[in-house]
């Protein structure tokens, strides 16, 4: 004997069947670790529930639900730690009795090759936009329609377009006078015991400041081209013409023909009897 060596290891090595066969549960295993890849990635890649890969691992098939399910999750764990399933098959039929099973006609049976279809929400964009397509119909619809009902309205109601009511313009209808003058129903008006100044700019524009008798202030601007202003007083008006050469100037209905020259700044004071009417 040796120094040194236990008696086991002094033993002449035998070839045992048993060890140097490899379950398919251990076949498996040993491939999926020479490939690594953890159980998680092998349950992840094949469908195959954790639970099941390691039940399988261990030799254990009863989780499996079957020798139908059993061979298939043993097919598909092969392929994903890339060993060829057909050694495997004969030998877990050689292990647990029987031959190959028929074939199954039906659909897919395996939960590792079941096709799980991706859960998806509802698609707000296709409501979305399907919803606007419906109100924009809408809408253009019933703008339509009521367009149509307002003319059929207008007609049943003896309404006229607008088009037809605007006056026609007269054709003998004379120019504008640039030098406006007073009508003759305003100087009739004109009050008697009153004093009533209108005040024409019938040559240009010209500043006008009138102020009653009070000294309180009536009108203080510019009196542009063809425009005109009336004042009246108990007693008495004060003017300030800035350019009376430009100014068309009547006092109590009676129209003031003073030759002013055009710039002329005039100073006017007219109380209820100036001038004499008639």
């Amino acid at each position: 004997m040796s120094i040194g060596n236990s008696p086991e290891d002094e033993r002449p090595f035998e070839d045992d069947p048993q060890e140097a066969r490899l379950s398919v549960g251990r076949a498996l295993k040993q491939a999926r670790i020479a490939a690594g890849l953890t159980v998680d990635d092998v349950s992840s890649a094949t469908r195959v529930r954790i639970a099941i890969v390691h039940a399988i691992e261990a030799d254990d098939f009863a989780p499996c639900g079957g020798d139908v399910y059993a061979r298939g999750h043993i097919r598909t764990l092969a392929k994903a730690v890339h060993l060829d399933p057909a050694p495997l098959l004969d030998q877990y039929a050689a292990d647990h009795g029987g031959g190959r099973p028929a074939p199954t006609p039906a659909a897919p049976l395996f939960e590792a090759e079941r096709i799980r279809p991706e859960r998806r929400g509802p698609n707000w964009t296709a409501a979305m936009v399907a919803a606007i397509v419906a109100v924009v119909g809408f809408v253009g619809f019933t703008a339509l329609k009521g367009g149509d009902d307002g003319g059929t309205t207008q007609v049943a109601d003896g309404t006229t377009p607008a088009t037809s009511e605007s006056p026609t313009p007269k054709s003998d209808k004379s120019p504008k006078d640039p030098k406006p003058t007073p009508s003759d129903s305003a100087i009739a008006a004109a009050p008697q015991d009153k004093v009533t100044v209108q005040i024409s700019a019938a040559d240009g524009k010209s500043w006008i400041l009138a102020k009653d008798h009070n000294g309180r202030t009536l009108f203080d601007g510019l009196l542009k081209q063809g425009d005109s202003k009336t004042f009246q007083d108990s007693d008495k008006i004060n003017l300030v013409l800035g350019d009376a050469g430009a100014i068309q100037l009547y006092v109590n209905g009676k129209k003031i023909d003073d030759d002013w020259q055009p710039g002329a700044v005039e100073r006017l004071t007219y109380t209820k009897g100036d001038p004499q009417v008639g």
